[in-house]
């Protein structure tokens, strides 16, 4: 794919913070694996939509199925579609704050919309570091996914803007797992 290879993308996983979602008493890749198995029946239910999205757009589908265990866990924790109280829409949790959100809340056309967001911040990152690796720019693009292109200012500081402080590691490690034991 287009984007780099995120099973070469160093990633530290999720914060304590993060982790405590789950009840896990510790932290770091293990507990992104342990939250992406939990979420792996919620998200085949969108694997074929996910798939094909990925390919559509050249992005890893592990990706999109990361972001989507990350941000709804799968949908699990939405009302009505909704999450971050009220203010993100669906399974890729869209701010209605900097986008007008599109489709149903678990569409394709809304997948397909937050690979578009993802693609631009990607493409975001890749002009303010062009010296990083694609890998790097992968990583530097989930974190802008969170907290907008501006917000990431390092790459060892990465996710020092993002929910949790962990956002572009807890799905890089939730997105390798899906790649060699979910069939994303």
């Amino acid at each position: 794919m287009g984007y780099g290879d995120i099973m070469k993308v160093d990633t530290s996983g999720a914060s304590a913070l993060t982790a405590r979602q789950d009840g896990l008493p510790y932290e770091g890749a293990e507990a992104s694996h342990n939250m992406a198995e939990t979420d792996l029946n919620a998200l085949n239910v969108y694997k074929e939509i996910i798939q094909k999205v990925g390919q559509q757009k050249g992005i890893d589908p592990a990706i999109i199925a990361s972001i989507i265990s990350r941000q709804s866990r799968g949908g699990k924790v939405l009302k009505e579609g909704w999450g971050d109280d009220g203010n993100c829409w669906g399974l890729m949790q869209i701010s209605k704050n900097y986008h007008t959100p599109k489709g149903g809340w678990d569409s394709e056309e809304h997948i397909r919309q937050g690979t578009d967001i993802l693609i631009g911040v990607i493409g975001n990152i890749k002009t303010i570091f062009r010296a990083w690796t694609p890998e790097q720019q992968l990583k530097g693009g989930l974190a802008a996914y969170n907290c907008g292109p501006r917000a990431v200012r390092a790459y060892d500081r990465v996710d020092e803007n993002t929910s949790g402080g962990d956002f572009s590691n807890d799905v890089v490690a939730r997105a390798q797992w899906y790649k060699r034991h979910g069939g994303f």
